[in-house]
Parts: C-alpha cells; structure tokens; sequence
C-alpha cells in the first residue's frame, strides 16, 4: 500500500475521519530517518497491526527546539529519502507540514514541565525542552495516538514525555524503544553523518566508556564518582559537555546508585554533539 503524505491539519483530520475507530502509532521525527527511526516504525507495528489500524510518520523540523539559528539551518533534510524509507517500514500516513501549518500566525501557547529539565542537554538547551512538549502535544492532540514512540537514546526526551502524559491525562501509551546501535556499538544518530572517518572512530570511546560503567555497577561499585571515573581519560579525544549520573525517574543527580540510575553523556567529536546513555538498575 502506498504511503499517504499530508501537509495540513486540514488534510489529516480528513485522513482521521476514513479511518475513525481504528487504532493508530505515531513516531514523530524530524527527518533525515535512519535504522533507529525505522526500528520505532517497526515497533509501532507491533503495537498496533494492521489488521487493528494505522501507523502514521510526522517529518517536522522544529523550529521552537533550537536556540542556534545556524544549528537549525544545518540540521539535515531528505524528505524523499525519509518517504521511500517510511514506505518500507509500512507507514501508512506521512504528516509532513510547514512550519505555519503547526506554529499559525501569533501562536503563543506553549507547554513545559517543569524540573526535568534542570540536568543533563536541558542545562544548557534553555527553551529547548519547552519546544519538545509543545510540538509533541501539537501532534497527541492531532493523531490522538493509542501509543507513542520516542527512542531511549535521548533518555531525558523521553522522561519529559512520558511525565508530560502522565500530568496531562493524555490517552493512549508512551512507549520507549532501545537504543539501535552500530555493529561497533556507536548509537545510530542523523549527527553521525557529519562526523569525518577519524572522528567517526574515535567516537567509539563512547559505547566503550558506558560498557565500563557497567562492568563496574555489576562488580558491585555504587558510588557515583566511582562509576564515571577517568571519563576525561576515556572519552578522549572528544571535548566532554557533560558525564552525569542521575536518579531515573526525576533527573537529579546522585551520589549513590542504589535505585535505577542513568548514567548520561555528551560529547563533542569533529564538533558534533553526541549523546548515549546506559540505564543501571532496571527500569525506572
């Protein structure tokens, strides 16, 4: 079945109202989709078959989650790349808008939790996390999803989220899917793409230091500083943001890792950010 793009709200609720009663999965993304992007389409299948209903793709750069011009004017783009790929993985419904389609003229409404965006990327992203739950209920509000899917990689993306639902009564699930990494072990990310043959090599020091860490925690060690010791040393040569590690459920840092605790980083390689985490005691 070929794909169906829509670019206005007002063709998608008329997408909506031919397949009222049906359940649906929605991935929001922005574009330039790699395998992590395709294993969240496949994940939406598996909530929702297609014998029970749709699953729906958004392509929308964001504007209102960057706070540098020149990062949003670089962030890559291949729409008719992204709907051959989309097509593959069986998404029914493309919803692919102008940025006055979802921001209209004087928009001026915006939605922001508050507290889990103190730590790690939110400490120094201000506004960028208020541009995440804004467009991200933008979109729950138009799909009206039976579930959601944000992958674990942007760990506290996701805990925003999922807090977000959970505050706003939203219906339908928020579902977080695993990291999809390279054979080597370097998370799939559109960053990944800018990085050159020497810096893409060297940012294997990543998933190296969070394989460390986790030997550690299954030796036994909990204290904090203990778990990330020699990040400097390890991470090298990248230019380290930040190495935290933070209680799982409210993104506070800790000491001791004696409940789920996530060990979170990002570091810059060929002046890309990239982020990676490991989760360490179960699920939050």
């Amino acid at each position: 079945m070929a794909i169906r793009v829509v670019r206005s709200v007002a063709e998608l609720r008329g997408w909506q109202a031919q397949h009222a009663g049906r359940e649906l999965a929605l991935v929001p993304t922005m574009g330039f989709l790699h395998e992590g992007h395709l294993e969240l389409m496949r994940a939406g299948r598996t909530h929702v078959p297609r014998e029970r209903g749709e699953l729906a793709l958004s392509i929308f750069v964001n504007p209102a989650q960057f706070n540098d011009q020149a990062d949003l004017d670089s962030y890559p783009r291949d729409e008719a790349g992204d709907l051959v790929k989309a097509e593959s993985a069986g998404v029914d419904v493309a919803f692919v808008p102008e940025v006055d389609e979802l921001y209209p003229p004087n928009a001026s409404t915006y939605v922001e939790v508050g507290g889990l965006d103190q730590h790690l990327c939110g400490a120094t992203r201000p506004g960028h996390f208020r541009g995440v739950c804004t467009v991200v209920s933008k979109l729950w509000q138009l799909f009206s999803p039976t579930v959601g899917l944000f992958g674990q990689k942007d760990f506290q993306q996701l805990a925003i989220i999922r807090r977000m639902h959970r505050d706003l009564f939203w219906p339908g699930q928020v579902i977080g899917v695993p990291t999809m990494r390279e054979p080597d072990g370097l998370a799939l990310s559109s960053r990944n793409a800018r990085l050159t043959r020497p810096g893409r090599a060297a940012a294997l020091a990543i998933p190296r230091f969070l394989q460390l860490v986790n030997q550690r925690y299954a030796a036994g060690t909990r204290n904090a500083s203990l778990l990330i010791e020699g990040a400097e040393q390890a991470l090298s040569p990248g230019r380290i943001h930040y190495v935290s590690v933070v209680d799982a459920d409210q993104l506070q840092p800790v000491e001791q890792a004696d409940t789920p605790t996530l060990v979170a980083l990002a570091v810059f390689f060929d002046d890309v950010r990239l982020i990676d985490n490991t989760l360490l005691g179960g699920p939050p």
